[in-house]
C-alpha cells in the first residue's frame, strides 16, 4: 500500500512593514492547519520588492512568530535569493510565446481601460501592446525604456486547454473533523493580461509564489479571502510551466471597521501590542480560530 505525502504547508510574510493581527492569524491557521494533516510548517520571506522590504522588518518576523510560540523547518526561503528560479520560469513563458514586453504608463492603462477592472481594483489591461510591431518593441528595449512582462491571457489559456489538464483547483477545508475536498473551476481571463515581471522587479506575486510553491514541495496554500481569485491565474501558470497545483483553502480576514487590517493604513503590530503588555493567550483570543472549520 502506497503511504500519502507528508502535508507541507507554508506561511509567507513580506518584510515591508511590520506584522499585524491579520498575519497573526494566518501564520496560526496555517500552523493548525498543518497540525491536522500531520504536516510540515514552512516560513518563506517573499522580498521580491527591494525597494520597499527591509531587513529589520525580516528580524521583527522571526521575532513575532517565536513570541506566538510558532516553530518552522529551516532554512527559511528568501525570494530575493532566487530571482534565477523566476527567470527560468519566465523563458519557459517566453518559449510558449505567452509573454510580451508593454511599454503603456499606468495613466495609459487607465485611460484605455474604460472602467474595468481586476480583481485587485486595477485597471483592466486592454491589451494596448500585445500585437505591437516587433520592431518598434526591439527599438524601445535596445533604447533601455522601462517595460513590463505581461502574460497574454487569452492564448496562454487557449495552450493550457491544449495540455488536456483542466483550468481547476481543488478547494479543502475540514468538516466535523475531517477533510473535505471541492474542484472549482478557474476564470482565469478576468485578470486579463496580468505583469509577470518589471524591470525593477524582476518577477511578480503571482509567478514567483507558483514556483516557489512548486520547489518547496507545497502540498496544502492556506491564505486570506483577498486573494481566492488569485488562485486562478497561479492554475493558468502552473499548467503552462507543468507544476502540481496544490490544495488552498482561504481563510476569513481579520477585519477592522469592515476593512481588512493592512500594514499601509498603520494599524496597530504585534511588536506594539506586546509592547502594551498583549500577551500571545491574548493574541490568539482575540483573532479566535474557532469559527474555522
Amino acid at each position: 500500500m502506497t503511504s500519502m505525502p507528508q502535508a507541507v504547508l507554508r506561511f509567507a510574510p513580506s518584510p515591508n512593514g511590520e506584522l499585524h493581527l491579520g498575519h497573526a492569524y494566518s501564520a496560526l491557521f496555517t500552523a493548525e492547519m498543518a497540525r491536522r494533516l500531520e504536516g510540515s510548517f514552512l516560513l518563506r520571506i517573499e522580498d521580491i520588492d527591494l525597494g520597499r522590504c527591509r531587513p529589520e522588518y525580516e528580524a521583527q518576523i522571526y521575532e513575532d512568530l517565536a513570541w506566538l510560540d510558532l516553530t518552522w523547518e529551516m532554512p527559511v526561503r528568501r525570494q530575493s535569493e532566487h530571482f534565477g528560479d523566476y527567470r527560468a520560469a519566465l523563458d519557459t513563458l517566453a518559449g510558449l510565446g505567452v509573454i510580451y514586453p508593454c511599454f503603456a504608463t499606468r495613466r495609459e492603462i487607465a485611460e484605455a481601460a474604460g472602467g474595468a477592472f481586476d480583481p485587485d481594483g486595477a485597471p483592466l489591461y486592454p491589451g494596448i501592446w500585445r500585437d505591437a510591431d516587433a520592431g518598434e518593441v526591439a527599438r524601445r528595449i535596445a533604447a533601455g525604456e522601462a517595460h513590463a512582462l505581461r502574460l497574454d491571457s487569452a492564448r496562454a489559456i487557449k495552450i493550457a486547454r491544449g495540455f488536456g489538464r483542466p483550468l481547476e483547483w481543488p478547494s479543502f477545508e475540514f468538516v466535523d473533523g475531517q477533510l473535505r475536498v471541492t474542484a472549482l473551476m478557474a476564470t482565469p481571463e478576468r485578470w486579463g493580461d496580468a505583469v509577470l515581471a518589471r524591470k525593477d522587479t524582476p518577477t511578480s506575486y503571482h509567478l514567483s509564489v507558483v514556483v516557489d510553491d512548486a520547489l518547496q514541495g507545497v502540498t496544502h496554500v492556506t491564505r486570506g479571502a483577498d486573494l481566492l481569485a488569485a488562485t486562478d491565474l497561479h492554475v493558468l501558470l502552473q499548467t503552462l510551466l507543468g507544476l502540481p497545483t496544490p490544495l488552498y483553502t482561504h481563510h476569513k480576514l481579520i477585519t477592522l471597521d469592515g476593512r481588512k487590517l493592512a500594514k499601509s493604513a498603520g494599524d496597530k503590530s504585534l511588536r506594539a501590542l506586546r509592547e502594551g503588555g498583549a500577551t500571545p493567550a491574548y493574541i490568539r483570543s482575540a483573532i479566535d480560530l474557532r469559527d474555522e472549520p
